[in-house]
């Protein structure tokens, strides 16, 4: 299962990933679950602004430009919301809440999806 890297950072991210790149598993997404679990994430591409409704739980979005690096980010996106769009992302990761600020994640970091 692929791992998420803050390369800038030298940090973990999330230690298993899962690809959302149907459109089927893109319109999915995060509706339905019970939340992300420490170390879950979902990455969503190609996918330039999200939203919350029917979601049960807050959790952090980081917006990866196509060099992967972070053009935006959302700590603990509520429910119910919808997110402005990042017309120079290419996908967007989403991570249990609280993730950006442990690791210090900003934009302009560089980003790895690792297998």
């Amino acid at each position: 299962m692929p791992r998420a890297w803050n390369v800038t950072r030298d940090c973990l991210l999330g230690e298993t990933v899962r690809g959302a790149e149907t459109f089927p598993s893109r319109l999915r997404g995060l509706l339905w679950t019970d939340g992300l679990a420490p170390g879950e994430g979902l990455w969503i591409s190609p996918c330039r602004c999200i939203h919350s409704f029917g979601m049960r739980f807050a959790f952090d979005a980081l917006f990866l430009g196509p060099d992967r690096k972070v053009v935006g980010r959302y700590d603990r996106f509520r429910r119910n919301r919808i997110s402005r769009v990042f017309w120079n992302a290419r996908g967007v990761l989403e991570l249990p809440a609280g993730t950006i600020e442990r690791t210090g994640t900003e934009v302009g970091d560089e980003i790895e999806i690792r297998t």
